[in-house]
């Protein structure tokens, strides 16, 4: 088989665009998270995102327009508690994440058990993602670049020491608001390209990989998004070569990207004198 067929297919397109916007959603939070140890907030909320699809999935209702609400007001319940209750982010993130996994497990119980619509949102479909999905993964892209433009600073200072930014007067808060929100909307997007188990791996791996490699702050975006990018089209073109799921391959796809960085990096800093 040609591989180059592939891209004549409709819902090949799709995935491609697609992923390739969530994965730099995905890269460029996640480079945000991983250093202000808030890393597992994706993993949080996506167990939150578990428990609102049951909700879909029990009212039959398009679980997209259920998690979005759901997920975005429990990212923020995840800075109230961190704020209010004296909580670090893990216990915070651990509060809710088990709260919405508990509350999904019973939403699917009461309607009946876990159904196949429930599977393919735990593990992802990313080659039945629809033209809509696409819009909004592509509208949700943009939001974020211009949200990293305007408060790039702003961003990098609370980053690496949020106290010093707050006394500078930066309204920490409300980006900190901002941030968790684009977040939990990734998160729910990102759902249908690895599935809610593996979603946090793409908010982590592709920004791990890319410290590897940095060189300043902006070097490690750039870095973090060729990194998600090219691990979800070669885990799409090889899943659908091999028949395997494009999930957990383009999870893996990214591992395998993580483990030569991590590796290439070792033997050069081992060569320099």
């Amino acid at each position: 088989m040609d591989l180059f067929d592939l891209f004549n297919h409709g819902f090949i397109q799709r995935a491609l665009v697609a992923g390739s916007f969530i994965a730099v959603l995905c890269s460029t939070l996640g480079v945000f998270l991983v250093l202000r140890r808030l890393s597992l907030i994706g993993d949080g909320l996506a167990h939150v995102t578990f428990g609102s699809v049951a909700v879909g999935l029990l009212f039959q209702t398009y679980p997209f327009y259920v998690a979005v609400p759901i997920v975005m007001a429990s990212a923020l319940g995840i800075m109230k508690l961190i704020d209010k209750a004296r909580l670090y982010g893990d216990a915070a993130i651990g509060i809710v994440s088990s709260m919405g996994i508990a509350g999904g497990v019973i939403i699917a119980s009461a309607a009946g058990g876990f159904n196949v619509d429930l599977f393919s949102y735990l593990f992802g479909n990313i080659l039945a993602i629809n033209p809509t999905e696409v819009w909004i993964a592509a509208a949700l892209s943009v939001c974020l670049v211009i949200v990293i433009f305007f408060y790039y600073h702003e961003l990098m200072a609370i980053t690496f020491d949020e106290e010093s930014a707050k006394a500078s007067g930066i309204k920490v808060a409300r980006i900190n608001r901002v941030l968790v929100l684009l977040t939990a909307l990734t998160v729910v997007l990102a759902m249908k390209v690895v599935g809610i188990m593996l979603i946090s791996a793409l908010l982590i791996i592709p920004p791990v990989t890319a410290i590897q490699f940095s060189r300043g702050f902006k070097a490690t975006i750039v870095i973090s998004c060729a990194a998600g990018v090219i691990c979800v089209i070669a885990g799409i073109m090889i899943s659908y070569a091999l028949d395997l799921p494009a999930g957990a391959t383009i999870v893996t796809a990214n591992f395998v990207l993580f483990i030569s960085a991590f590796i290439f990096a070792r033997l050069c800093s081992k060569d320099r004198p």
